[in-house]
């Protein structure tokens, strides 16, 4: 069947390539359901880290290419061996960084789509031929959802449908009664350790909530830093709470975050799988932009002290940084109060009231 009038030519062959991490790859899912949408014969393949593959296994059209950055070059070249006899018609590379920008080069492709010069760096220049639009100011997400704009499509719809297993979800619905008791969930740490916020701040709004007559539940990552955390919420706690930390895998984890109806947590990889299950966040900002990098679809729930981080610590409002500044200095997060977070958490809570 001939293509539409007006409409670019199907691709057969689209490499995708974003190792990490799990907020950033959630991202990427609205664009591959923008290409299969466009294009529903095309076959994808998605080089992606270990971990980012295990939250996304099962995703319906997507041939994963798992490449751990722990075997360097070694792993390159096994990766070029795997694509031995083939050529993609287009490679979208999403990731800057100079190893990614480096295994990008072991992809046998003819169009490879980068990013804007704005937003390059580590001589990703040298490794594309195409880049997206250079839009200032816009939503990560947005950025990622370009990257289809060269190959002549536009993202117009996000759709996260993100793959959660029956079994997954069982296990999550056994987790704690279906009794009608509202849950405030809280995931504690980023990956960047200077975007956390302080454990006893944590357990005076998880306070607050169950005085408003709120489940608290905790959940985390096997680290170190998320036990030692927890431990310390739990400790400062008066409330009772249910400790999930550690207990979960990556493919349990969307569904218990969809259990929840607000999730409080800095700027990390639960706060876009929650955004992407449909669960309100509560994002805890300071280090970083909520504008750029918070809960895609509802920031209202969410506490903003970056223009004050960019004040105190760069000497100037936020309006004058480069878009995608962090400020991650070591008490950043002290700027966000237990007031803001429970203003935040207020309003959620009257929002679920309006909707009832």
């Amino acid at each position: 069947m001939p293509p539409t009038a007006g409409a670019p030519p199907a691709l057969r062959t689209v490499c995708l390539l974003r190792l990490s991490a799990l907020g950033d790859v959630t991202h990427v899912l609205p664009l591959v359901h923008t290409l299969r949408r466009a294009w529903p014969d095309v076959a994808l393949t998605w080089v992606i880290g270990k971990g980012e593959q295990r939250l996304l296994d099962g995703l319906p059209g997507v041939e994963f290419a798992v490449y751990d950055k722990k075997t360097g070059l070694a792993g390159m070249r096994a990766l070029r061996r795997q694509f031995a006899g083939r050529r993609f018609d287009a490679l979208l590379q999403m990731q800057v960084a100079a190893r990614a920008n480096l295994l990008s080069a072991f992809i046998p492709a003819r169009r490879r789509v980068g990013y804007d010069r704005s937003r390059s760096k580590d001589l990703h220049g040298l490794f594309i031929n195409e880049r997206i639009p250079d839009r200032p100011g816009i939503h990560v997400l947005d950025a990622i959802g370009s990257f289809c704009e060269p190959l002549g499509l536009r993202q117009t719809k996000v759709v996260w449908d993100m793959p959660v297993p029956e079994e997954a979800w069982a296990w999550a619905a056994a987790q704690w009664p279906d009794d009608g008791t509202p849950t405030l969930m809280i995931s504690p740490c980023s990956s960047h350790q200077r975007r956390n916020w302080m454990p006893d701040r944590y357990a005076a709004v998880a306070d607050h909530a169950a005085a408003a007559g709120w489940r608290i539940v905790l959940c985390g990552g096997r680290s170190e830093l998320e036990r030692r955390t927890a431990d310390a919420i739990l400790a400062a706690l008066q409330a009772p709470a249910l400790d999930l930390v550690g207990k979960d895998t990556l493919k349990q984890l969307p569904a218990l975050l969809a259990r929840a109806q607000l999730l409080v947590t800095p700027d990390s990889g639960p706060m876009h799988i929650a955004n992407a299950m449909g669960t309100k966040v509560l994002g805890l900002h300071a280090a970083s932009n909520p504008a750029r990098s918070g809960p895609y679809s509802d920031r209202r729930f969410c506490v903003d002290r970056y223009d004050d981080a960019a004040r105190k610590y760069l000497g100037k409002p936020a309006s004058e940084l480069k878009w995608g500044t962090k400020i991650e200095f070591d008490d950043v997060m002290a700027l966000v109060t237990v007031d803001d977070a429970i203003a935040a958490f207020e309003r959620r809570r009257a929002d679920l009231q309006e909707t009832r």
